[in-house]
């Protein structure tokens, strides 16, 4: 199908090898020296942004990558991820926290989709992160697309392959490692990925030119989206503790074992 329109929704998150420890902000929950913390873009909306830009090669189609967070970081990692795939950017430079409202990030997300130029949803796939690095809830794809009327919505995809007349099939994640193969006669639809099939891309510096010509403009006339989260309250915010406790038995039996550890698990 020529012309397919692809926009993967992804932001930036701190950097996971970092330690995050969440703190009670003056605006609410924050990250102890956010502002400080390296970014890198979303790994769910990254493995998304790749398998966008390799059904677009194939199908001659664009990709628009739609990224809700502060410009300044955002531009630091675009520097990187500009010379993985060709993409267009359209920016809303507002937070990027774990912490923000994800019906206030859908909606500032949807009116951004809604304004891209030549929008066409007859040709349209939304992609994004089955799940978030920065929430883990993957709420806010799945309100972006019933704002958007997509109602045919796949998610934990793993394999998308797309037919000449606009039909398609999806392999999504179930239970007991097993996959759901569903078939769709059309668009727009609207895919929540996993890891999908493809490695990261090499770096080109050769596509990282051409898309900075287009992201340098983007980020400049970015659209302020300050969420601000009215009414929104957090009872706490911790990180999870960890347990441990360590016992070495030799020639226990089996059964022993397991009673021993479904006691543990049930104190």
């Amino acid at each position: 199908m020529k012309g397919l329109q692809i926009v993967v929704l992804g932001s930036i998150v701190p950097d996971p090898l970092q330690t995050l420890e969440p703190i009670a902000g003056p605006t609410g929950p924050a990250l102890k020296n956010e502002l400080m913390l390296p970014a890198v873009l979303d790994p769910w909306a990254g493995h998304a942004l790749y398998e966008a830009a390799s059904l677009a090669k194939r199908v001659e189609g664009k990709v628009y990558l739609v990224a809700l967070g502060p410009k300044a970081k955002l531009q630091q990692v675009m520097m990187n991820v500009a010379q993985k795939v060709p993409f267009e950017i359209v920016v809303l430079d507002g937070p990027a926290s774990g912490f923000a409202d994800a019906a206030e990030t859908a909606t500032a997300l949807a009116g951004a989709v809604e304004k891209i130029p030549g929008l066409d949803k007859g040709k349209l796939l939304l992609f994004g992160g089955w799940q978030s690095a920065s929430r883990g809830t993957g709420a806010v794809l799945q309100m972006v697309g019933e704002m958007l009327g997509i109602t045919d919505q796949f998610q934990g995809v793993d394999e998308l392959v797309m037919a000449e007349d606009g039909s398609f099939t999806v392999l999504e994640r179930i239970e007991g490692g097993c996959y759901q193969k569903s078939a769709c006669q059309g668009l727009p639809a609207l895919c929540g990925w996993a890891t999908g099939n493809l490695p990261e891309p090499p770096n080109n510096p050769q596509v990282g030119m051409q898309n900075m010509r287009l992201i340098m403009p983007a980020l400049a006339k970015a659209t302020p989206s300050p969420l601000k989260g009215e009414g929104l309250t957090y009872a706490s915010v911790e990180v999870p503790s960890q347990r441990r406790d360590t016992r070495i038995v030799k020639d226990a039996p089996v059964d022993d074992i397991a009673r021993e550890l479904a006691d543990w698990i049930r104190a």
